[in-house]
Parts: structure tokens; C-alpha cells; sequence
């Protein structure tokens, strides 16, 4: 007798859990950073204190947290878009274990303090070449998966999947060229500019692929899935991918204002960057106009709630950005808070809380359940996780303006009015307000870590059956 063809669930179940998981790792180590700011005598070791524990916090939420949200939620999406099985799903199961293996082998080197110093790719060669085999195989599965879909059309989730995926992985390859010197050391293949400019092609465009175009993957999905709409404008999502891909590429120089590099490039990064304002607007008004006619429903539905104000401040954050990218702007915000707080506000606003809600919808539905364990806590869930980013956000904007306007002030004669530890001083409060912030949004993450785990308690592990090209997906 013929079995019932079925979805492979079983390493969307692994990263989907992952992900709750080491989102409150990494967030727990960003409190701890925070608090050490409040209260330096916390930087109790050399291997605890902030400078090891930093880089180790923004890779643990971005690369944990956040890798094991895309590895899922795209495994889950190419399935069911494409009425198909995962390709090679053994090469699937490497990529969950490998992936595992970088973030372990992360957690452990950089508190050692074995780093090659380049911001969000500080891991040290050994480590980088694991990741660039987990990656191809991450690619193989997944557009192979595309490959044996069942229905001619690629749905425009998987358009920015592929696109994530495909840039990331020449990303890392040319940002994390080095030569090594020992199995701990290596040293950049480019010098001087020239390492600054790769480096922030590679870092820019890890927030322009990495945490934007991979989680605009999950909107296109997730949310016409939660309100039960098809998408706003079919059409619009197309442009939004290719403007998107194409402008992103090119912000990069905008780190770099007023340093070594040409003026010329650094002019037009801040270009590119204004431009980058349309497709990203055009995207986030895509996302919450697919409401029309369905408004109601973001009244009782806690999960619309989060994928809704996550477009939100998508929409916020890309705002700012292209603004601190103006030279002008930009002499006043670099180095400061301000900074931080803008970084803030897309990845808990944005990342964080369309990778909750995308959760939230799958892990049901993995575990043979019709819903979360409780909505009540949902609920409790969203209003923690809001509070905390408005104050997070707020706080580090008013401090970054204030640092900004007190290094530039200057005195009748020319020299400084501020000395740079009064700066610090002004900022002690708003860097408790921080504190009470991300505590909060990391409350919010056990409160999930609690419903998730009730969840798959009260359901077992269900691999949904193959739907004929014909049915809804």
C-alpha cells in the first residue's frame, strides 16, 4: 500500500526551536552588556567583559537567533509553496547540525578573545570555512527544492529567499578572504581602505540581505498566511525585489563618512542609500496594505499584531537609515547612541518581531496543533516586547542626539566645552532606561519559550501531507 507523500517537517521542528532558544541566549548577553555599561564592576573577567562579549551577543542574535528563523521558515515556505519535498533532506539535516557547530564553536572563541576584528564576521578562518559548506549546502537544498516544485510559478516569497541566500554566501566569501597564520590567527587579504571598504559592503549588505531580505521572505509568506488575504499587490512585491537587491548593494560606503575613503564613493553610498528609501517603503506599505478590507482581525489576532507592527518598524528603520546616511546627518550621529538605537529599532522591531510571529504560526502547525498553546500569552508577549523597544529605541536616540551635540560644542576660543567622560556621564540614565528595555523584550522571549514548550507537550511531531498543485497552500 502506497503512503500518503508528506512535507519534511522534522528539521523545520529542529530550527524553529533554535531559534526560540538562542534568541534568549543572545538576548540574555545583550542585557548583561547593557548592565555592564550601567555597572562597569560587571566586567568581572577578562574573558566577560564587554569588548569579548559584545560581538558575541550581535552574532548570537543575528546568526542564531535569526539564522535558524531563516533556515526554518524557508525550509517550511519552499515546501509549501512549491507543493513539494524538501530536496535532499539529509543535506537539510547537515545544514541544522552545522549550523549548530559555527554558533557553538562562536561561543566559544569569542569570549577567548580569538577574533579577526571585522564587526559581524569576527569569527577566525576555521570557523569561516564551515560556514561557506554549510551555506552551499543550504543553497543546494534549497533551490533544489524550488527545482522539483509542482506547480510553474515561484511564489515572490522565494524570490528574496534565493536572493538572500545567493548574496550571503558572496558576502562571506569575499568579506572573510584572509590568510591564516596559525589554526587561531589569520589576517585580512586586502589593507587598509580597501579592507574598510569590503569590510562594509559585507556589513551593510548583512542587514540588506541577511536581515532584511530574508525576513521580507517570511512577510510575504506569513502574512497573507495570518490574515487570510492574498498579498496587497503581486506586481509591487516583484519591483520591491529588484530594487531592493539591486540598491542594497551599493549603500555599503556609508559607514565610512568622513575617512579615508574617496569622497566620491562616500558620496555615492549616501545616494544609493536615499534611493533605497522607495523599494523599502514600497515593501513595508505592501505588507500592511494585504489588511485591506481584513482590519478587523488585527483587533483579536496577536500574531497579525506582532507580523503588522514589525512592518511598522520596518518601515521606521528604513526611514532613518537612508536620513543618518546624509553627510550632514551623519557628522552628528556617527559613534554615537544613536547609532545603536537605529540598529536596534530593525532588529528587535523588524527582525525580532517577524520572526515571533512567523513562530508562532508554524510551530502549530508542526506539532499537529490548530493553534499556540495560549493567545492570552501571545498577547502578553507582543505588549512586553513593544514597551521594551520603545523604550530601548527612545532612550538611545535622545542620548545619541545629546552625545552627538556635546562632542561639536565648542567654546568662544574654539577648544572643547565637553570633556568626552561628561558625554558618558549624560548618558547614565538612558543607558538604564536601555537596560529596563531589552530586559523587558527578553522577558517577553521566555514568556514564548513557556507557550512554545506548552505547545509541543500538549501536540507530537506531524508532517503535513503533500497538497496536490491545485489547493491552497
Amino acid at each position: 500500500m502506497q503512503t500518503e507523500a508528506t512535507y519534511d517537517y522534522s528539521v523545520v521542528r529542529k530550527f524553529s526551536i533554535m531559534a526560540v532558544v538562542w534568541g534568549i541566549v543572545g538576548m540574555l548577553v545583550g542585557v548583561i552588556i547593557a548592565a555592564q555599561l550601567v555597572w562597569p564592576e560587571l566586567n568581572v573577567s577578562e574573558y566577560l567583559h564587554f569588548g569579548r562579549l559584545r560581538p558575541l551577543h550581535t552574532n548570537a542574535v543575528i546568526f542564531a537567533f535569526g539564522g535558524c528563523a531563516l533556515f526554518g521558515t524557508s525550509y517550511f515556505v519552499a515546501q509549501r509553496t512549491g507543493h513539494t519535498k524538501l530536496f535532499c533532506p539529509w543535506l537539510a539535516e547537515f545544514t541544522f547540525w552545522g549550523w549548530q557547530a559555527v554558533i557553538v564553536a562562536a561561543a566559544i572563541t569569542l569570549p577567548l578573545g580569538l577574533t579577526s576584528g571585522k564587526e559581524y564576521a569576527e569569527l577566525e578562518w576555521p570557523i569561516d570555512i564551515l560556514i561557506a559548506i554549510v551555506w552551499v549546502s543550504y543553497a543546494v537544498v534549497f533551490f533544489g527544492t524550488i527545482v522539483k516544485r509542482k506547480v510553474p510559478h515561484i511564489y515572490v516569497a522565494n524570490w528574496f529567499y534565493g536572493g538572500f541566500i545567493l548574496a550571503v554566501a558572496l558576502l562571506h566569501i569575499v568579506n572573510s578572504a584572509e590568510v591564516p597564520v596559525s589554526l587561531i590567527k589569520s589576517y585580512s587579504a586586502y589593507a587598509g581602505v580597501q579592507d574598510a571598504m569590503v569590510q562594509w559592503w559585507y556589513g551593510h549588505n548583512a542587514v540588506g540581505f541577511f536581515l532584511t531580505a530574508g525576513f521580507l521572505g517570511m512577510m510575504y509568506y506569513f502574512v497573507p498566511k495570518q490574515a487570510g488575504r492574498p498579498v496587497y499587490s503581486y506586481r509591487l512585491s516583484v519591483v520591491h525585489f529588484w530594487a531592493l537587491i539591486f540598491t542594497y548593494m551599493w549603500a555599503g560606503p556609508h559607514h565610512l563618512h568622513y575617512t579615508a575613503l574617496p569622497d566620491w564613493t562616500q558620496s555615492l553610498g549616501m545616494v544609493f542609500s536615499l534611493i533605497l528609501l522607495a523599494p523599502s517603503w514600497g515593501g513595508m506599505i505592501n505588507g500592511i496594505m494585504t489588511l485591506s478590507g481584513a482590519w478587523e482581525k488585527l483587533r483579536d489576532d496577536p500574531i497579525l499584531k506582532f507580523l503588522i507592527t514589525s512592518l511598522s518598524f520596518y518601515g521606521m528603520s528604513t526611514f532613518e537609515g537612508p536620513m543618518m546616511s546624509i553627510k550632514t546627518v551623519n557628522a552628528l550621529s556617527h559613534y554615537t547612541d544613536w547609532t545603536i538605537g537605529h540598529v536596534h529599532s530593525g532588529a528587535l522591531g523588524w527582525v525580532g518581531m517577524i520572526t515571533i510571529g512567523s513562530l508562532y504560526y508554524m510551530i502549530p502547525r508542526l506539532y499537529g496543533r490548530t493553534e499556540m498553546y495560549s493567545r492570552k500569552l501571545i498577547t502578553w508577549h507582543f505588549w512586553i516586547a513593544t514597551i521594551g523597544i520603545v523604550l530601548y529605541i527612545a532612550s538611545l536616540w535622545i542620548a545619541g542626539v545629546m552625545q552627538g551635540l556635546m562632542w561639536r560644542d565648542t567654546n568662544v576660543d574654539g577648544t572643547l566645552k565637553w570633556a568626552f567622560v561628561e558625554s558618558v556621564k549624560a548618558s547614565y540614565p538612558y543607558w538604564i532606561i536601555r537596560l529596563v528595555g531589552g530586559t523587558l523584550y527578553l522577558a517577553g522571549m521566555f514568556v514564548m519559550l513557556y507557550n512554545v514548550l506548552r505547545t509541543i507537550t500538549a501536540g507530537r511531531p506531524v508532517d503535513a501531507p503533500v497538497l496536490a498543485p491545485a489547493a491552497a497552500h
